[in-house]
């Protein structure tokens, strides 16, 4: 199903101005109201195969009636060219409300503002505003461009003052592998909040205990919703790889329970799937806004929790 066009736009200055008498509800008031706000992540493929896989999940999950889907950007920044023409063409043929995602990896502030000049000539008003990780090691030194943005506040009020952007960012429930510190981790999101944040989405939770932590101590001191990174574990050296590169540590008994399968592909799958259903049905139980499923361009696995879970369109929340 197309969406129907976008409303009229146009450019005031460096202002993106927007006409959206079509407005969708903000993300923010997904994740405010009744319900579970299930969202769902994407990467942008590497070749024609992998879009075509991307396109049959997508067609899948849509039937899921996600309150957003979101595409990422590459290791380092890579991919923006894809992620910027898949995210356009979510919004422009499905019923979907994309995320656009957004770093300041590599990209001057002139680059940065036709980024955003493109996502808003395709009616897409959601981004999420991050740093990004250095480029070619994402655990290396992070150093912007010259004529860039340092941080990711910066870029929440850049978008802000661009248009009528609703600025999503990121969480770090085990923390930011470079502050190595909960308090740091929270006075950086209270810091994107005030400079414009509404939301925010996690990391992949692999410890729910972390995840409530972090977003009881960040309440405390604004209201910015955070909804966990769920992924449901499908290959035990793919999620080894993404735990390095995120600075995610995966529990012992996480570890454990994985690698009594490791030599089962279809035992591992199913282990991912427990696992994801386990750490889904706390948070919810405690009060998470959502659950944002990192699916790795994959609909199987993700289906499997989201049934677990008995989660469809205004899912209530179980009463205690």
């Amino acid at each position: 199903m197309t969406r129907p066009s976008p409303s009229r736009r146009s450019v005031v200055g460096r202002h993106l101005v927007a006409e959206r008498p079509d407005a969708q509800p903000s993300i923010p008031d997904l994740l405010r109201a009744d319900g579970v706000a299930v969202s769902f992540e994407f990467f942008p493929p590497k070749d024609d195969a992998g879009e075509a896989a991307l396109w049959d999940a997508i067609r899948m999950l849509e039937r899921m009636r996600p309150a957003f889907v979101s595409v990422t950007y590459g290791a380092g920044g890579t991919t923006q060219d894809r992620t910027v023409r898949v995210t356009e063409r979510i919004a422009r043929d499905t019923t979907l409300t994309p995320l656009a995602h957004l770093t300041c990896v590599g990209a001057s502030r002139t680059a940065l503002r036709h980024v955003v000049g493109q996502y808003a000539a395709a009616g897409i008003r959601n981004v999420l505003a991050l740093r990004g990780d250095p480029p070619g090691d994402a655990r290396g030194t992070w150093v912007p461009h010259p004529e860039g943005l340092d941080h990711a506040d910066a870029l929440v009020r850049m978008l802000r003052s661009l248009g009528d952007f609703t600025v999503g960012v990121a969480a770090f429930p085990d923390v930011h592998p470079e502050s190595g510190d909960l308090d740091e981790d929270v006075e950086t999101l209270v810091r994107k909040a005030d400079a414009g944040a509404t939301f925010a989405v996690t990391q992949m939770v692999f410890d729910a205990d972390t995840y409530l932590r972090l977003r009881d101590r960040v309440a405390a001191r604004r209201d910015l919703p955070i909804t966990p990174g769920l992924m449901p574990v499908t290959n035990v050296r793919q999620i080894a790889r993404m735990s390095y590169l995120m600075g995610t540590p995966l529990p012992p008994r996480i570890v454990e329970r994985l690698d009594a399968v490791a030599d089962d592909p279809t035992a591992v799958a199913a282990v991912g799937v427990e696992i994801a259903t386990e750490l889904g049905e706390r948070m919810i139980a405690e009060g998470a806004p959502g659950l944002h499923f990192i699916t790795m361009n994959r609909s199987t696995a993700t289906l499997e929790v989201h049934a677990n879970l008995g989660l469809g369109p205004a899912t209530e929340r179980p009463v205690a």
